[in-house]
């Protein structure tokens, strides 16, 4: 019951802030560019976002690495492959911008043993994709603020920045301060001993500037995405205006109150096009491409979901005979 509450909640959510976006467009204008669409820019941001997955993966592969006791069994890329595609998939078909997090935590408990492991590590890697994305919109706020002139737009990029870099190093705190009373409660606890985890992660030179580089990699790779969906519909949009709005929509869109993400990012997409001065209607379409391509590049975690599905249905069969 719990469940088919929080679905219908972000259902509404996501149907509310939607219809917000939808009534600031111009459909004309929507029509004018989908009429045109250059199916190979679309094609290209799909690639990107396959690639995107696989950077992903080779930065989770690094974190679990740390994380894993000495006894624990090695988890290799191949398998960082497949638990990252189909965790993929479920990211876009599940009711949440996390689900994908918890198919990640199950696969990876129950094949490598260690749950405690698995979900720290899926933890550090959501915690160090925010943190460098926030770090990036903090670092372009010279070139941001030069492109929104709008008091309320610099507002909003101050408040998210600062807010989700305030955030992480709270709980980053964790992991050096020693105050008895967090150990009283069984989630303070939890939070403890990932931020101990976390610390572990990033003080050690062989895993910190590798995952750094993937996080940086993969933000820009959502900026190119974002872009090439522009170009796909001759929208008027730099790869240097995408960088400095696309960032900070990302940023928004993983506050998980909506389904897979659907209308945080298209409602904050509108805005920031906007505040820039640029047809909020293009905001739009590209966001809405942006969702579609995501999509896109999920199914093929769905096609290694079924695969490994029928790998293990004929395990037992194979042994059997």
């Amino acid at each position: 019951m719990r469940q088919l509450l929080a679905f219908v909640l972000k259902a509404a959510v996501s149907g509310v802030l939607l219809y917000f976006a939808f009534s600031r467009v111009n459909f004309n204008l929507i029509g004018e560019r989908l009429d045109r669409i250059d199916y190979m820019w679309l094609a290209a941001a799909v690639l990107i976002f396959i690639a995107q997955t696989i950077l992903g993966a080779l930065r989770w592969q690094r974190i679990v690495l740390h994380c894993d006791t000495p006894d624990a069994p090695p988890f290799t890329i191949p398998r960082a492959f497949r638990y990252t595609f189909i965790a993929t998939f479920f990211n876009q078909t599940l009711p949440s911008t996390v689900g994908g997090d918890a198919v990640r935590i199950w696969l990876l408990g129950r094949d490598h043993g260690g749950w405690r492991a698995a979900t720290y590590s899926v933890l550090i890697d959501r915690l160090t994709g925010v943190l460098v994305l926030a770090l990036l919109v903090i670092l372009c706020l010279p070139w941001s603020f030069a492109l929104i002139g709008d008091i309320t737009g610099r507002i909003a990029l101050l408040v998210v920045g600062f807010g989700s870099i305030g955030a992480c190093l709270v709980f980053l705190t964790l992991g050096f301060v020693r105050w008895r009373w967090l150990g009283h409660w069984w989630l303070t606890r939890q939070l403890v001993a990932a931020a101990l985890m976390a610390r572990r992660v990033f003080g050690a030179a062989s895993s910190g500037v590798p995952i750094i580089s993937y996080s940086l990699l993969i933000h820009s790779m959502s900026v190119s995405a974002a872009w090439c969906l522009a170009k796909s519909v001759a929208a008027p949009l730099e790869w240097s205006e995408a960088l400095l709005l696309v960032l900070p929509v990302l940023l928004v869109a993983t506050i998980p109150v909506s389904i897979a993400g659907w209308g945080t990012r298209e409602t904050a997409m509108v805005i920031a096009f906007g505040y820039a001065g640029l047809p909020e209607s293009d905001g739009l379409i590209v966001s809405v491409l942006l969702g579609i391509a995501m999509f896109a590049a999920g199914l093929v975690g769905g096609v290694v979901w079924i695969l490994d599905r029928g790998k293990r249905h004929r395990a037992p069969i194979d042994q059997a005979l």
